[in-house]
């Protein structure tokens, strides 16, 4: 059952909508004020917290910023009188998840909180996930104990949270990939995205588009402008796949991208630049 904190100072209001919440099985927890909303909020968790705008003492954005301080997973709607909308706008900016305007209709109450608990479901769902695909990926795939496995994680942990570029080499089915994954998911940028490109799969002449992206227009069919994979990266990592396959010139034009930290889209007039140290070519052969 949802935890929901009502915060209102006008108790008609307050009755009203604890009323309506726990008619349709929610857990209500009232408020009379802000300052005794704060004390219930770091006293007790809750899903969401639906509180007053304009309240004496401690306003709806007091609220609203201990909800975010203290319980960032909670979600929290701002209750506005038509004259203050744009402060409840200025709310969302802060962090309030939606706004709703008084006078208020249970329907539109019901609608946009149970739009926000399902958001919070599919965040909770997503880091789960992604812890999931962490623990799927950090070292478990990789099977051994010998000297030379134990080599292979003690780098791993070495050059996972560096700024490097990672050359991975070895002979066919010996866990290249499972060890640029490792590494991914090892380091700071494991919720970001991982971006793999066989560069071995796609056609020569369309392989650097694919890479660097194009502008609308830099060749035929290019009809509008594409995002290439290092930009897709940017933030996570990249895994240049059999990149020995590439030819000579965009072996050399890659080379250049890694030690400048920056590269142009096809057909584009000024280059693009990726934060150093968040976006980590792995490159195997």
């Amino acid at each position: 059952m949802p935890r929901i904190l009502v915060i209102d100072d006008d108790p008609v209001i307050l009755e009203v909508i604890t009323k309506i919440l726990k008619t349709n099985s929610y857990e209500v927890i009232a408020a009379p004020d802000g300052k005794s909303g704060i004390k219930k909020l770091e006293s007790n968790s809750f899903d969401l917290v639906l509180t007053d705008l304009m309240m004496p003492d401690v306003d709806g954005l007091e609220v609203l910023d201990c909800v975010v301080t203290n319980s960032p997973k909670t979600k929290c709607i701002i209750l506005t009188g038509y004259g203050t909308i744009k402060s409840s706008v200025d709310a969302i900016k802060k962090g309030a998840f939606d706004y709703i305007a008084k006078p208020i209709t249970s329907d539109e109450l019901l609608i946009v909180i149970d739009k926000a608990l399902k958001f919070r479901n599919l965040e909770d769902e997503n880091i789960r996930l992604k812890r999931e695909l962490q623990k799927k990926y950090r070292y478990d795939n990789i099977i051994g104990t010998s000297n030379a496995i134990q080599k292979i994680y003690n780098l791993i942990e070495k050059v996972a949270d560096t700024d490097s570029t990672v050359f991975i080499s070895g002979a066919s089915g010996t866990g290249k990939e499972l060890v640029a994954r490792a590494i991914h998911y090892n380091s700071s940028r494991s919720d970001k995205p991982l971006v793999v490109i066989n560069c071995g799969a796609i056609p020569e002449e369309l392989l650097e588009s694919e890479i660097f992206g194009h502008e609308k227009g830099a060749f035929t069919g290019a009809y509008k402008t594409r995002v290439g994979r290092f930009e897709m990266a940017n933030g996570g990592t990249i895994f240049l796949d059999e990149v020995g396959e590439m030819s000579p010139a965009l072996q050399v034009k890659l080379l250049r991208v890694l030690e400048e930290q920056k590269f142009e889209r096809v057909g584009a007039q000024k280059p693009f630049m990726w934060m150093s140290g968040l976006s980590q070519p792995l490159i195997k052969i």
